[in-house]
């Protein structure tokens, strides 16, 4: 194979274990894996990517096996690690499969036990027969069509809704952001939706609040005070990235000997309001970037 065939399964892979794990990091030791098997298969493989598909799945549901521990006693609300770049290969698999990279299916699929995460997402997601499901996750087909069914209906009853538009949600992050930095409470209010929430990941190693935050008035007041904050501590740079296929808000702080990455933000929109609000704050979780 030729290294950009081996760095497109190896792209592919990261892409099934990161939907799988929710963990830049993770994904990225499991495709390296993968890759690593592979190079070590004496028979040649008649369908590489299938193959691959096979093998980042089963070593994803063993990490989140092993992790389960260890995401129960987490501090705070769990997001997923930010990804600012979609790993499939070209144009038309990123529009197709996008959804499926966005935090708020993430963090339902983190309520799934491993297997049936696994299952939905090959059947739902990659669009495999139930015969490659169950020979996959090493189950009946009838077994892997009761693990989808159960996942969907899941699914179905804990996942919001949110306006898809592109620009709108652009431009309401925009005026989110503006607001929030000039202190203007009232005109915060006006852009979240009366129920919306904030959740900030923190995971016990940078100033985040320990529970969601739920109203217009909270919200809005918390984000200004942040803001303020900020400005107390240092110099930010901002930056407007996609983040999991929406838009959103990098935020690096100058620090002796360089910069890090402090913070990044994502929002989601329902009839026109912001419905949601994500901090990524946990250092951990940013390092990659």
């Amino acid at each position: 194979m030729t290294e950009e065939e081996l760095e497109a399964l190896r792209r592919h892979a990261f892409g099934v274990a990161y939907r799988m794990l929710g963990s830049v990091t993770e994904a990225e030791d499991v495709a390296q894996e993968a890759l690593l098997r592979l190079a070590q298969q004496e028979a040649s493989i008649d369908e590489p990517a299938a193959w691959m598909t096979t093998v980042a799945t089963r070593l994803s549901i063993n990490v989140l096996r092993s992790a389960r521990v260890r995401r129960e006693a987490y501090v705070g609300p769990w997001l997923p690690e930010p990804l600012l770049e979609d790993p499939e290969p070209g144009p038309a698999s990123r529009a197709e499969l996008s959804d499926s990279l966005s935090q708020a299916l993430l963090v339902v699929l983190e309520r799934l036990s491993p297997v049936e995460r696994a299952a939905y997402l090959l059947r739902d997601v990659f669009g495999y027969e139930y015969s490659e499901v169950a020979r996959i996750i090493e189950r009946t087909e009838a077994n892997s069509r009761q693990l989808v069914t159960r996942a969907r209906k899941h699914i179905e009853a804990s996942r919001p809704r949110f306006d898809a538009d592109e620009e709108v949600l652009q431009a309401l992050l925009e005026r989110f952001l503006a607001a929030a930095e000039e202190g203007d409470v009232e005109a915060l209010e006006e852009l979240l939706a009366e129920d919306v929430v904030l959740y900030a990941d923190g995971g016990g190693k940078a100033i985040a609040p320990a529970v969601p935050l739920p109203g217009a008035a909270l919200v809005a007041q918390f984000v200004v005070s942040v803001a303020r904050m900020r400005r107390a501590l240092g110099e930010f740079e901002p930056r407007m990235v996609t983040v999991n296929g929406q838009p959103g808000r990098l935020l690096r702080v100058r620090v002796p000997g360089g910069d890090r990455v402090w913070e990044v933000l994502t929002v989601e929109v329902a009839d026109g309001r912001i419905q949601t609000v994500r901090l990524v704050r946990n250092p951990d979780k940013l390092a990659h970037l």
